[in-house]
């Protein structure tokens, strides 16, 4: 059990040193023009509201000596102000690298179950160290935070196949809608098309719908099944719903178009029908523009 928790966390030491400096940092500026204990502990109780599980958290000195006590939730990690730390690995190797560190798990001297310290640096104006703030954390715990559990793990796995056989079918009736497109243009030949404005019509909304769907799944695929483009998340999804529906307006008037064009000259009775359908275009193409400009707004 214990080499599977070694080799977990090597595998997601990279991930859990991220957190815990992303974490630090956020809390705690790196240089700070005067450097307060209480603010930095201030900083630490906001750290400790973010995490479930932790041994400690507490504040060294530029020397390595404990000036805090330690925040906890549990009674044996108490106290021990005053402590010296300085031959830590914790310590000098956050001071030799400046910047926050994560050390190997080691045997704590308390419960003797393997702990990780995280160790952040923070210095002042002048680039002088004045304390180390550390998080002590059992690993077992760490990797709960860094890893994945094995449900996570399947229901991911499972999402990842099931988006991409969705994507698969999406695919195959944008191809099958392009399909008919192109036959509807060259089965009777390109000249008989071309006098037939309805075939052209329709060939031409089942090109748009095709292009609309292809793109659907190109975002579905890229974003749910290979995992790009996280960090503009919300951009994208915005951006194609903006394009499925502007597709999806423009099949609709080429429709009310072509019902428009067929009714005034077989059955002029049924033209309402076609106002109708052009009144629900301009709705939904005065709703796209709103939703477009309140996505704007908030960007």
């Amino acid at each position: 059990m214990i080499i599977k928790e070694f080799q977990e966390f090597a595998e997601s030491r990279t991930r859990a040193r991220a957190y815990f400096c992303y974490l630090f940092s956020r809390n705690i500026p790196e240089k700070l023009p005067s450097v307060d204990i209480k603010q930095i502990e201030k900083a630490l109780v906001k750290i400790v509201n973010e995490i479930d599980d932790f041994e400690a958290l507490y504040i060294l000195d530029h020397n390595g000596i404990q000036v805090s006590d330690n925040i906890t939730n549990k009674d044996e990690f108490r106290g021990f102000k005053g402590k010296n730390r300085s031959d830590r690995a914790y310590f000098y190797k956050a001071i030799q690298e400046k910047r926050c560190v994560l050390t190997d798990p080691y045997p704590s001297s308390l419960t003797n179950k393997l702990t990780v310290t995280a160790a952040y640096p923070v210095y002042n104006e002048n680039d002088e160290l004045k304390y180390v703030a550390c998080l002590d954390i059992h690993l077992g715990d760490l990797l709960k935070i860094s890893q994945p559990t094995r449900t996570q793990s399947f229901f991911g796995s499972f999402t990842k196949i099931a988006y991409t056989m969705f994507s698969i079918a999406l695919l195959s009736i944008a191809l099958l809608l392009f399909y008919n497109s192109m036959e509807n243009l060259l089965a009777n030949g390109v000249l008989q098309a071309l006098r037939n404005i309805d075939m052209m019509f329709e060939s031409t909304i089942l090109l748009t719908l095709s292009l609309a769907i292809f793109d659907l799944v190109k975002t579905i695929f890229e974003e749910e099944v290979l995992g790009r483009n996280e960090q503009h998340q919300a951009h994208n999804i915005h951006k194609t719903m903006v394009r499925f529906l502007g597709s999806i307006v423009i099949a609709l008037a080429i429709e009310a178009l072509m019902l428009v064009f067929k009714f005034a000259i077989t059955d002029p009775k049924n033209i309402l029908s076609a106002i109708y359908l052009i009144g629900g275009v301009s709705i939904l193409l005065v709703s796209l523009a709103l939703y477009v400009k309140m996505v704007s707004a908030k960007n």
